[in-house]
């Protein structure tokens, strides 16, 4: 295909994209891209303005403001220049120098829940980028703007790609490839995906294919974003996955963050996400923790984390300052421990919940005596598959607890703190996505909130506490530009505190495990976002 037949069809790719797009690439200006440079044009067809630029790759879009921005690729120096329309004259935005393989096609996509704007860069081997370009100014109170011009991520696609565009409300990237016919892959910087929807399609016919397909747009979930994300885990792969928070006995600040590395310990972090100690006790799968728990005359802040290779859980002291030491291994008699949560029983002292793969629940109450660390099962239950996520509501008393492919079931909790009746509370559909997984409690003078991960949808519900647990609304965690923070996706387990822990979580905190650390790949980490943006988001208008 010679270089022009190709710019047509990604021009007529694009084209085929306007009764889809929210943003539609050809909607605003009329621009056109000649010999001499980029090409501003009335009704009339008369050249208003032009760019002087050598250029054969560029893609276009209107923002959320109205601009109508461009991305065109130097054809001499490489570059990835952006042009916007200001005053019915076009003005350079912003450069960047272009990667290191030679571009085959350029697609621009208006990401719909955060209005930033992306480029896809396909290469000739296949090898393709995702950019972010600009990040939308409705965040402009956390300095949104400062970080751009980034790769977000390396992917895969087609080799010698003849074209591409993107629905932005399906979150969807169209590649055309000679010969093959035309993928579909996931926009989503977090996700990964890719389809052949057109087998055997030659690239002339997929203009006409996209237009006569309708969009399929996907849900908005509105977003929080991120304020701190913690240093990465030490294991390769999926290696982080609960986290669990500590707050200081007089100085907020300097709380701490506990998160199970499950293939080597448990990690203590500060409030800026940088490791202060590191714990190796082997393979830890969930963490949690109880503060000022009684033990005759001494109030102790406790940890408990299940360790799954002795199939036991540990225990472990916190003392003032926040350092994390191993105090006791306790037995289960489980066959495979998997999840743990936490409570001050009536009495003071500390009941563990622990749960196995095979749908078994069982309360273990923690006692102390002569120095010596020890516990005995007082209450179980069994769901029908596995469960691991839960959080007692000692307040409400309850237990909330994930049945990963089902649902969130809601267990009474008794006069001595035992497991009681169970109920499904919310089952696995519309708004909860299998996996079910890690949850929180954050109780406050304005009402009880319990948050749930959605993992199938890289979401989170957000619902009352208290009966009748009316649904409140949903979230996700977008990228913060401004800070270097990606979004946070699959998460496994999170936690939240109420406790003001002074500027940006004067509301409380919310920490969430990140399944895919983007911008820069790396390994896995947990992100933390102020309560006042989960509560911005749920009650936004």
């Amino acid at each position: 295909m010679t270089m022009m037949k190709a710019t047509m069809v990604a021009l007529a790719m694009a084209a085929a994209m306007a009764g889809g797009n929210a943003a539609a690439a050809t909607t605003g200006p009329t621009l056109e891209l000649g010999k001499s440079g980029l090409r501003l044009l009335d009704d009339k067809a008369q050249v208003v303005d032009e760019f002087g630029v050598r250029a054969k790759r560029w893609d276009r879009r209107q923002l959320a403001d109205g601009t109508t921005v461009a991305l065109l690729q130097d054809a001499d120096s490489g570059a990835l220049r952006l042009i916007e329309i200001h005053d019915r004259k076009l003005r350079e935005r912003a450069h960047w120098a272009g990667p290191a393989f030679d571009v085959e096609a350029v697609c621009l996509y208006l990401e719909p829940r955060q209005q930033t704007l992306q480029a896809f860069l396909l290469g000739s081997d296949g090898l393709a980028e995702q950019w972010l370009l600009t990040a939308s100014a409705q965040r402009a109170d956390q300095g949104q703007g400062q970080r751009q011009g980034q790769v977000l991520r390396q992917l895969a696609t087609v080799p010698d790609a003849k074209g591409c565009t993107v629905r932005d409300d399906e979150a969807t990237l169209y590649v055309a490839e000679a010969g093959v016919g035309l993928w579909a892959f996931v926009a989503d910087a977090e996700r990964a995906g890719r389809e052949l929807v057109a087998p055997g399609l030659a690239p002339q016919d997929m203009a006409l294919w996209l237009e006569a397909r309708a969009s399929q747009p996907r849900p908005v979930i509105p977003v929080a974003m991120p304020s701190a994300q913690t240093e990465p885990v030490r294991g390769g792969g999926d290696a982080a996955d609960d986290p669990a928070i500590w707050v200081h006995p007089t100085r907020p600040a300097r709380s701490r963050i506990l998160g199970t590395d499950k293939k080597r310990g448990l990690a203590v972090y500060d409030l800026e996400g940088r490791e202060t100690q590191f714990l190796p006790v082997g393979r830890v799968n969930n963490v949690d923790l109880r503060q000022r728990v009684r033990y005759g005359d001494r109030a102790w802040d406790l940890a408990v984390a299940t360790q799954r290779d002795q199939r036991s859980v540990l225990l472990f002291g916190i003392d003032g300052a926040g350092r994390v030491s191993t105090l006791a291994e306790l037995p289960t008699g489980l066959d495979e421990v998997y999840g743990v949560c936490s409570a001050r029983n009536p009495a003071g002292g500390l009941d563990v919940f622990v749960n196995d793969k095979d749908g078994r629940l069982v309360q273990m109450r923690v006692t102390r005596r002569a120095g010596v660390w020890s516990s005995q099962q007082v209450a179980a239950l069994k769901l029908a598959t596995q469960p691991e996520g839960c959080v007692a509501d000692e307040p409400g008393r309850q237990l909330f607890v994930g049945e990963e492919k089902r649902g969130l079931w809601r267990v009474a909790l008794d006069s001595d703190g035992r497991l009681g009746d169970a109920a499904v509370i919310l089952p696995v559909g519309e708004l909860l996505h299998a996996d079910v997984e890690g949850m929180a409690v954050h109780r406050s003078p304005a009402g009880a909130w319990l948050i749930v991960s959605s993992q199938g949808n890289d979401s989170y519900v957000v619902l009352d506490a208290d009966a009748p647990h009316a649904v409140k609304g949903r979230l996700r965690i977008g990228l913060n530009p401004a800070r270097g923070i990606d979004a946070a996706s699959e998460t496994d387990g999170l936690d939240v505190s109420s406790a003001s822990l002074g500027g940006e979580y004067g509301q409380g905190l919310l920490v969430v495990q990140d399944g895919h650390k983007r911008w820069p790949m790396g390994r896995q980490n947990f992100k933390l976002v102020p309560w006042s943006e989960v509560v911005r988001v749920i009650e936004a208008p």
